[in-house]
């Protein structure tokens, strides 16, 4: 396996006396779409929340490109690389396509924004919006308001804000809820092309689209991480099929 870009070293989160997360580790090599999966309240959204920052963990330590990223907070970690999509989309409904994109372009620039200046009007935005569309198969829809955009292109938007500063990594948090069934070919098809270009973390539900995707597959229950490795080996582990799993496993294809 190639180095590290995420090192998750025994992490604590409490809730009361939930344990949310209960000395989880992960890893995620650079250059791989590692997928992290588990039941409806294992604890994933709360890993998430702590790898960008939102929340703090209690114990253990989170190395970002080499980084100690534990304590950091997340406008800094977006500065080292490290960007998101959420499971509810997150997007400026009044604005179209292109005005979305711009304005997430800007926002990564590094300087302040131009209150008296349109970010579609910038130069150096402009020349990027057009292949920050097409990088999401977006091209078409430029001056379309999001408003008016389907569920899945809202996502493909999404997605394509959170490329906009050309992160190290992408988290995406469970990207196919609510999709229908053209939608979410379209997104596989897209996520199956930035595994090219940046290291992916994973979060889904659809058992499909993560043996389909991933690299590797890590399981999460009650807090925990139970198993990690390749597809082939979640698949046919016994404590993942007996916590998790179970007959879905046999419909699952790589």
């Amino acid at each position: 396996m190639t180095e590290s870009l995420l090192s998750v070293q025994s992490i604590n989160k409490h809730f009361g006396a939930v344990q949310a997360s209960d000395n989880f580790s992960l890893e995620v090599a650079s250059g791989e779409l590692h997928a992290l999966i588990g039941p409806n309240g294992a604890g994933k959204t709360t890993v998430l929340n702590q790898l960008c920052g939102e929340i703090l963990p209690d114990s253990g330590q989170i190395l970002f490109s080499g980084r100690r990223i534990t304590r950091m907070p997340a406008y800094r970690r977006a500065q080292l690389g490290l960007a998101r999509s959420y499971q509810i989309t997150s997007v400026f409904t009044h604005l179209t396509v292109r005005q979305n994109l711009s304005l997430a372009i800007q926002a990564h620039r590094g300087h302040s924004f131009r209150f008296w200046k349109k970010a579609v009007d910038d130069p150096v935005v402009r020349r990027r919006v057009l292949p920050a569309m097409a990088r999401v198969d977006l091209e078409a829809r430029a001056d379309v308001p999001a408003a008016n955009l389907s569920h899945g292109e809202k996502r493909q938007l999404e997605v394509g804000m959170a490329l906009a500063g050309h992160p190290k990594m992408l988290l995406l948090d469970e990207p196919y809820a609510g999709m229908g069934p053209g939608g979410a070919v379209e997104l596989t098809k897209l996520i199956r092309r930035l595994k090219a270009e940046v290291t992916i973390l994973l979060v889904e539900h659809d058992m499909g689209a993560v043996f389909s995707l991933a690299d590797r597959i890590t399981v999460m229950v009650y807090g925990q991480a139970i198993a990690s490795g390749a597809p082939d080996e979640i698949r046919t582990h016994p404590q993942v099929r007996e916590a998790y799993l179970g007959d879905e496993a046999n419909g699952c294809s790589t």
